[in-house]
């Protein structure tokens, strides 16, 4: 049965501590430009004081801080308190095992479920969505061992839990691969969509200009090769078989370390991998350190288990070529010395057999779930002493309890692939996930569904002016502008500011309503704001004073081609004017502030701030003693008491 996955799970711990650590410190420098009073959407306008109980307002919309006002705390520097208990707590993590403690991880998750709950449009992303679910199964996995300094005892339910985490890194990669047929895309279907990944995502790496330049047959297998990696390898994660569950980490590592190489996705990759740790078994990572108990020699004739095994296992390969050749219609030419690759079936076929596998993955899941439960079981019942038998017995009964409710509430974002399947669940599944849907326990997965960019890459290059003459281009660190600056490589921080302005650029302005906010920022010359689109004060062309105006252009982008000769530095990209984004602004342009009422965007006065000339202030007559708000003239408002 071999040795218990002891340092998978310390690897695991460790990994998705430098998750948190990555997050974290990349958060805490933008929260002022994001968040802050003066910053695109303060997060103080999220936190309305209601009139409830703190643990009214904590049920209904948990985060730490509502706690701020109570310490004397402005939201910001609320947030910015968090962010620095959860990079402290997270190094310390990463660097003492001692600290790989569920109490700990639990802060960790406590932390961050804090942030995303007020961090609006600029956290709501599938990794953070991803760190939240991984950050509580690690409450589970974890050890309790702050009061035994010293202790690593691996606790016999603890394969139990480890195993949830092999659960959600199934449920990430198969529905990632799934999403991207069921979302009838023309470029995932017809085995295209690479050759306009790699310049159309968020922000590239110089790597991705490199890949953009190979072979469109070369292009086309692997959007078959990431099929198979996503949707056909998982199956092996519950295979008995410990070398092909090996052969599908070493796949799912190979597809993330291919992503890190051709775009920047921050911390995202390296989570995943470390959700991949769950594939490894003790000897494996023995054989990494140098550590490895095991000798392994050669006998003849063999076992029948080793013989079992390895004919399950060429089996196993054989199919998914089989399966690869058969449905991608593989097939090399020798004239051309290409490999020519179609997808072989409908989307009518694919529905089909996504609805007829989807509730047998679940069972399959259930089956191997159920054999780690028993196995756990069982050693309980190793352990020697009638006292520390029941101990583990009792802990094994409350840990194997809490993992099948985990894997039962999983099952309703998961057959979202699936919306018959979903329906045929148990209701009280559902209802049990909707108890918990506001705490991000878990959560549903489908990553690069639909491939934008398809016939260029829409790109939103700000413009600033003084006399509506001369217009001044604003550029950002990251995001493409400049068609002669290489692509940068800034991963595992995200620039979330970037990130949002290539998802404004799918479409009109009005669909970002803090683009507005952002442009009402820029005019005022806000430096929070300002140090989001350059930390360096002079690359930015209003450093001395704000722009009177402002307007945002639409643009499409390509990259330039390998045998693409120009004078001067060769330019990483070509660009084309499309048209006018964002019309030209300035403050107190009525257009302006009809945009930021419309959006809910208007910035409210502050208290001890100066009123328009000629124009008196008075202050809220609602008596509350915690409102202070002062109102221009008689006008009414929302009281903020």
């Amino acid at each position: 049965m071999g040795d218990p996955p002891r340092r998978p799970r310390s690897l695991f711990l460790a990994g998705l501590a430098a998750a948190y650590l990555a997050a974290f410190a990349s958060l805490y420098v933008q929260i002022p430009g994001l968040y802050g009073r003066d910053g695109i959407l303060p997060a103080r306008r999220v936190l309305r004081l209601s009139g409830k109980g703190l643990w009214e307002q904590l049920r209904d919309f948990p985060t730490l801080l509502w706690l701020s006002p109570r310490l004397g705390l402005d939201t910001e520097l609320g947030m910015e308190l968090l962010c620095l208990l959860g990079v402290l707590a997270s190094f310390g993590a990463l660097l003492f095992e001692s600290l790989r403690d569920s109490l700990l991880f639990a802060l960790l998750r406590v932390l961050y479920l804090s942030l995303y709950q007020v961090g609006q449009v600029f956290l709501y992303f599938q990794w953070d969505s991803l760190l939240l679910e991984a950050g509580f199964l690690a409450v589970l996995v974890a050890p309790l061992r702050l009061l035994k300094w010293r202790s690593t005892t691996w606790r016999a339910h603890d394969g139990v839990t480890f195993w949830l985490v092999r659960w959600l890194l199934f449920r990430l990669m198969f529905a990632s691969g799934v999403v991207k047929l069921t979302s009838r895309c023309p470029t995932w279907w017809g085995l295209t969509a690479l050759t306009y990944h790699y310049e159309t995502q968020c922000i590239p790496t110089p790597g991705a200009w490199f890949a953009h330049q190979l072979p469109v047959w070369f292009q086309k297998f692997s959007v078959v090769a990431t099929y198979v990696i996503e949707i056909a390898v998982p199956l092996l994660f519950f295979a008995p078989v410990r070398r092909l569950r090996l052969f599908a980490f070493y796949s799912q590592v190979l597809l993330q370390l291919l992503i890190i190489l051709t775009g920047n996705y921050n911390f995202f990759n390296m989570l995943t991998i470390v959700l991949a740790f769950s594939l490894l078994d003790e000897e494996h990572v023995g054989r990494w350190l140098g550590r490895s108990k095991k000798r392994h020699t050669s006998t003849w004739p063999p076992s029948l288990r080793s013989l079992l095994s390895t004919l399950t296992e060429l089996s196993a390969y054989a199919f998914l070529l089989y399966w690869s050749v058969q449905y991608f219609s593989l097939e090399i030419n020798w004239e051309k010395r290409l490999l020519d690759s179609k997808v072989a079936f409908t989307y009518h076929e694919f529905t089909t057999w996504l609805r007829a596998v989807t509730l047998p993955l679940v069972g399959l899941g259930f089956l191997s779930l159920s054999w780690e439960i028993l196995f756990a079981m069982y050693r309980c019942f190793c352990i020697r002493g009638c006292f520390w038998k029941l101990w583990a017995t009792l802990q094994w009964g409350v840990f194997a309890t809490a993992t099948l409710g985990m894997f039962a509430i999983s099952l309703v974002p998961f057959t979202y692939i699936d919306y018959e399947s979903n329906g045929k669940l148990w209701p009280g599944i559902h209802q049990m996930f909707s108890a918990v849907e506001r705490f991000q326990v878990v959560n549903s997965y489908g990553l690069f569904r639909r491939m934008t960019g398809v016939g260029g890459r829409p790109e939103v290059v700000l413009e600033g002016s003084y006399d509506q003459q001369t217009w001044t281009e604003i550029e950002f660190m990251y995001k493409p502008g400049n068609v002669s600056r290489a692509p940068p490589v800034v991963a595992p921080h995200q620039p979330r500011l970037d990130w949002q302005m290539w998802f404004a650029a799918l479409g009109p302005h009005t669909s970002s309503p803090w683009f507005t906010s952002f442009v009402y920022r820029l005019l005022q010359g806000k430096e929070e704001v300002i140090r989001l689109v350059q930390a360096d004060e002079s690359q930015y062309p209003f450093s001395a004073r704000p722009p009177v105006y402002l307007r945002a252009q639409l643009y499409k982008y390509w990259f330039t081609g390998s045998a693409q000769g120009s004078p001067g530095p060769a330019p990483w990209w070509r660009r084309q004017l499309l048209h006018q984004f964002f019309p030209t602004v300035s403050l107190g342009d009525p257009a302006l502030e009809s945009l930021l009422g419309q959006h809910g965007l208007k910035v409210r006065p502050r208290v001890g701030a100066h009123p328009p000339r000629g124009v008196g202030w008075v202050k809220c007559g609602c008596l509350s003693p915690r409102c202070g708000a002062m109102q221009v003239g008689l006008t009414p408002h929302t009281c903020w008491g």
